[in-house]
């Protein structure tokens, strides 16, 4: 059997990363390693030696590489999930850095922090609402033409009259993912991530979206950091998972099959269908 059509579009996305965001410095050191962590260097060089694509030698300040990371990731979700319309049909859009104040289950969150920044006491009190998710997965409301395509659903009548899937209700599209994109795990700032789900559960009024995290670390152990634990994240995946567990001593991958056994750790190849579901 040839390679699926997922399969050729990860081979794209890395391709993709290959080029824009994955550096060696002179010592051959991936700029996604901890060049103080011989374990971290000698994993990202053999992740590197599993994708098998020329990479660049040369350097990136930190928040480039991650904002070409979040770019990539988004173009690969999106064409990914967009072969799966027959399984997940729908308007989506893809975007990136978008405001949650914009999308339907957080509408509210708009006079809220307006209130916040006009009374200083209360931006003491109750903190800033803002979230901005790398990449944000929404779906359109649906009109009423395409819900009566097949038989006469809704009408004039006052029933159905207060859910944000119609068009006829809602003016925001609905919040279906926040994916947060680590091109490394090197500080407690990679924890924010955690942060952002939390507020994405606790303020919302309506469904609350899939929360998940991409990353590009090669250390299991800070990939661990993240990925252990549940409530915040649904889940975390990595940008070559296969690759990954081929780079690493068996010790490591005790580690990682326990992530990957208890539903915490995932490939992005994962993804498109994971939010399918």
């Amino acid at each position: 059997m040839s390679d699926g059509r997922i399969a050729a579009l990860r081979r794209r996305y890395h391709e993709r990363i290959c080029k824009d965001v994955l550096r060696v410095n002179g010592n051959g050191f991936p700029n996604n390693a901890d060049s103080g962590s011989t374990a971290s260097v000698s994993i990202g060089k053999g992740v590197i030696e599993r994708i098998g694509i020329k990479v660049e030698v040369g350097s990136l300040p930190g928040q480039t590489a991650g904002r070409l990371f979040e770019v990539a990731t988004k173009e690969f979700l999106r064409d990914a999930f967009a072969l799966l319309q027959h399984i997940r049909p729908g308007e989506w859009e893809f975007s990136l850095g978008d405001n949650i104040g914009e999308f339907d289950q957080y509408r509210h969150l708009k006079d809220v922090r307006q209130a916040i920044a006009d009374n200083k006491d209360m931006l003491v009190a109750f903190g800033d609402y803002t979230v901005k998710p790398d990449i944000v997965v929404s779906r359109r409301p649906v009109s009423d033409r395409m819900i009566n395509a097949k038989d006469v659903l809704v009408g004039a009548e006052r029933v159905s009259s207060l859910t944000p899937f119609r068009a006829a209700n809602a003016d925001a599209n609905i919040l279906h993912a926040s994916v947060s994109c680590k091109w490394t795990i090197r500080s407690d700032r990679s924890q924010n991530a955690r942060t952002e789900g939390l507020n994405l559960m606790r303020n919302r009024k309506g469904g609350t979206p899939r929360i998940v995290v991409v990353v590009g670390e090669p250390l299991p152990t800070r990939i661990a950091s993240l990925a252990f634990g549940t409530g915040d994240i649904d889940c975390v995946y990595h940008f070559a998972l296969p690759e990954l567990v081929d780079s690493i001593s068996d010790s490591e991958k005790d580690l990682l099959r326990t992530l990957v056994d208890g539903k915490r750790l995932r490939d992005i190849s994962d993804l498109p269908f994971d939010l399918a579901i």
